[in-house]
């Protein structure tokens, strides 16, 4: 087995537990990392290099991939340099801001020759893969109608997180773009997108610039049809994705860790994640949570469910990168057509919420 080598953009959060992770992974080494004021510290916890530019990192010959976890914003420079440098890429969600630096770091990884991946988490949920199973066997006939909410209520904060400015983040819709992918994923590409929404109750000293309610009609082909409300303007939170089929529906869950599948033959209710532990562990931070967004730290234990499928995502990469073809379920995430899709139709959702108007998606 060969062994894949490691270098990580992005020590916070997130990255801090891929770094812990590839470096605990058999056939995985991790050789450095950069980014943050916490790197320092991770690279002296797992022994590896802390970096002192991502420059100097993207050209280390002990390095085969390169893990983006920085700041939505910091995404392009990243995998565009570590692309131009002969590393493979994995990118945490949403690869970009804007569809263009989506189109970029794309093509600049074909040119190179490198595998991307797209780090769209919720693919490797257990309760995802059995919702796709489902659909795909024909639980409920033909997908005609989904509706998404990803909804909670946020206080002021004292410190006000790059998640919640649009520059950085690209808003609610973009930080949270989950959802968006697995109605697509299940849909296919939606072809047009409306949208309402605004800041109407966030504004001021301790709160970002991001619209706090966001309200999506996305048309897919056929005229099938989808919804979603996102947004922390919400006293009453939500988190599930709900699809309506011609012979049945599908709930899933995230709030109550369950996914349920209604037809002909009644009502089928399975866990979501992988425990029974992990199920109630994720229901119960909804008590303190409610939809809003998760400030963790480098130093931030990470629930049990989250690290679970975090395992996954790395080891469909560590596996691809050794020459394993990609399942079957997670091809999209390998070719640039989820992480294309996802980036076309947030930017277009947001130019349908600016110009008041239906807006066509560039789907190529």
């Amino acid at each position: 087995m060969k062994t894949i080598r490691y270098g990580v953009v992005g020590c916070g959060y997130f990255g801090g537990e891929l770094a812990r992770i590839v470096h605990s992974m058999e056939g995985a080494a991790l050789s450095a990392v950069f980014g943050g004021r916490d790197a320092a510290e991770l690279a002296e916890e797992l022994g590896c290099e802390a970096e002192e530019s991502l420059d100097r990192l993207v050209h280390r010959d002990d390095i085969d991939a390169v893990i983006v976890a920085s700041p939505s914003h910091l995404h392009y420079e990243a995998a565009v340099k570590a692309a131009r440098n002969g590393k493979h890429v994995f990118c945490e969600k949403p690869l970009a801001l804007t569809l263009k630096d989506c189109e970029e770091m794309l093509e600049a990884s074909r040119e190179c020759g490198v595998t991307f991946m797209a780090g769209h988490i919720m693919h490797f949920m257990r309760g995802v893969k059995r919702v796709k199973e489902w659909i795909a066997a024909g639980e409920i006939g033909r997908p005609l109608v989904c509706h998404s909410e990803r909804t909670g209520w946020e206080e002021r904060q004292r410190v006000v997180s790059w998640k919640k400015n649009r520059m950085t983040s690209g808003g609610h819709l973009f930080h949270h773009i989950h959802e968006l992918d697995l109605l697509q994923a299940i849909m296919g590409p939606a072809v047009s997108v409306s949208a309402a929404g605004g800041n109407l109750a966030h504004q001021g000293e301790g709160f970002g610039d991001e619209e706090d309610v966001l309200l999506l009609t996305l048309e897919f082909s056929d005229g099938r049809l989808g919804t979603m409300q996102y947004g922390s303007g919400f006293r009453w939170g939500e988190h599930y994705v709900k699809i309506n089929g011609s012979e049945g529906a599908i709930l899933l869950d995230m709030k109550h860790s369950r996914i349920q599948l209604k037809n002909r033959r009644g009502l089928l209710t399975e866990p979501l994640n992988y425990s029974e532990e992990e199920d109630a562990e994720r229901a119960l931070s909804y008590e303190k949570l409610d939809g809003g967004i998760v400030y963790g730290s480098p130093q931030t234990k990470l629930p049990g469910w989250l690290t679970t499928v975090m395992k996954l995502e790395m080891e469909a990469l560590r596996d691809v990168l050794q020459g394993k073809p990609a399942d079957g379920s997670y091809g999209s995430l390998f070719d640039g057509s989820a992480g294309r899709a996802s980036i076309a139709t947030a930017e277009a959702a947001m130019t349908a919420l600016h110009e008041r108007s239906w807006v066509g998606i560039n789907h190529k």
